[in-house]
């Protein structure tokens, strides 16, 4: 295959108009004018171009990756299929992603990676930057948050610290991000891309994996670093070599560019720390579906005297129901916290655990009302009467609600960063 270069004969030209212009000073000027000493030529090039004269270690970039990289690792889901020929059993890859080192102890090493990376597996390794292949264990997966955790031996990355996980609420739009991990496979693997934080507190949803419903939805991280097939579960990181993010999920499709999304590193830290201790992970649930209230038509608005919050569409809980919640409610606080929309209402109650009370802030016909309302236990079982309305699906949930599309069902363009 021939790779044809178009700028490469627009810098001949320019280099062969420079040469004339070069000459043409000689002539005019002699041959010692200070444009034309070698010495000069420097000094200028040193003075007006300074970033050319400083080493590669320097870039924060490229300082932030070697910090990291060394705990980037490949993920493989590993499936059992049969010679065609034998008939004989064998162990294939069936899919590639990426994971980083989230913590170690004395007998295990803990690596985060997504949880769509591993969903099936039978098998799976942890390949490091080395190249050598390590078996790990699944330690948990958590289906709400697209997130699992593999184990490993700790003697294994002895030498390898784990790299900090960076408080994600204090990121700010239009600071850089990087994007490590292993894009189409172990070829590419330890692949950087550089972008910048694009958004934060996108809502998408996150759906089961056989039935495709949708679970919850989780607030992420928008940013335009590219993420390829293959980066599911490797680090979205900033210019000091912190984790912020699990890269997850990108749009692909005509016309959009630059738009992937990561699993904030606060979520990240909670949930891993739980499927540590537990092997699993549990979630408040309050009982509702709802929608953020600037996402409708004004003229569907009830009489409010705000122009945020959560209307609840309905009450799905017996706890919120005996709470005395309603349907055309509108809930503008948890607690001392403000809820405006349906991201702000799943980090606030996500603070909490399952069984727990929290007080409401609520407008009632246009009236303000506490309500405390004891918080159950997210499950498949309690979602699955939470249809989404054709009118609102783009924010209805459940009410420890935000999320992801990220498999390309209710938002075909949306898709998870690995190959299946």
């Amino acid at each position: 295959m021939r790779i044809r270069m178009r700028n490469a004969g627009w810098r001949v030209q320019a280099g062969a108009a420079a040469a004339v212009w070069a000459a043409a000073a000689a002539c005019a000027t002699g041959w010692n004018s200070p444009w034309l000493r070698n010495d000069a030529w420097v000094t200028a090039e040193a003075r007006d171009l300074p970033w050319l004269s400083k080493p590669a270690a320097h870039n924060e970039i490229v300082a932030a990756v070697r910090r990291v990289e060394p705990a980037v690792f490949a993920v493989v889901n590993y499936a059992s299929v049969r010679d065609e020929y034998t008939q004989e059993a064998k162990w294939e890859p069936s899919g590639v992603g990426s994971g980083v080192l989230f913590a170690k102890d004395r007998a295990a090493a803990y690596v985060v990676t997504n949880a769509h990376v591993v969903a099936g597996a039978e098998r799976v390794q942890v390949v490091l930057p080395s190249g050598r292949h390590i078996p790990a264990q699944l330690r948990g997966s958590d289906p709400y948050t697209d997130l699992a955790v593999l184990a490993i031996p700790a003697a294994a990355v002895a030498h390898v610290t784990p790299p900090v996980f960076a408080d994600s609420n204090t990121i700010q739009v239009g600071e850089p991000a990087v994007a490590i991990g292993t894009p189409m496979g172990l070829d590419f693997a330890d692949t950087v891309t550089a972008g910048i934080v694009s958004a934060k507190q996108r809502m998408m949803p996150v759906e089961q994996e056989q039935t495709d419903q949708v679970l919850d939805y989780q607030p992420v991280i928008q940013t335009d670093a590219a993420i390829n097939p293959g980066n599911s579960g490797g680090p979205l990181i900033n210019v000091r070599g912190e984790v912020i993010g699990i890269n997850s999920s990108k749009i692909v499709a005509p016309h959009f560019e630059g738009m992937g999304f990561a699993i904030p590193a606060n979520a990240v830290k909670g949930i891993a720390d739980q499927i540590i201790r537990t092997g699993h992970a549990t979630h408040p649930a309050l009982g509702i579906a709802g929608v953020s209230l600037a996402s409708l038509p004004e003229e569907v608005w009830p009489e409010v005297p705000v122009d945020y919050g959560v209307l609840v569409r309905k009450v799905t809980a017996t706890e919120a129901r005996r709470a005395g919640l309603q349907a055309g409610d509108v809930i503008v606080g948890i607690g001392e916290k403000t809820v405006k929309t349906m991201a702000d209402l799943r980090t606030a109650l996500f603070e909490h655990r399952p069984g727990e009370q929290v007080v409401l802030r609520v407008y009632r016909d246009g009236r303000p009302v506490q309500v405390a309302v004891r918080l159950t236990e997210m499950t498949a079982e309690a979602m699955a009467g939470h249809e989404r309305d054709g009118t609102w699906d783009a924010d209805d949930g459940d009410g420890a609600g935000g999320g992801r599309e990220d498999h390309g069902h209710a938002l075909p363009f949306i898709t998870p960063g690995f190959p299946r």
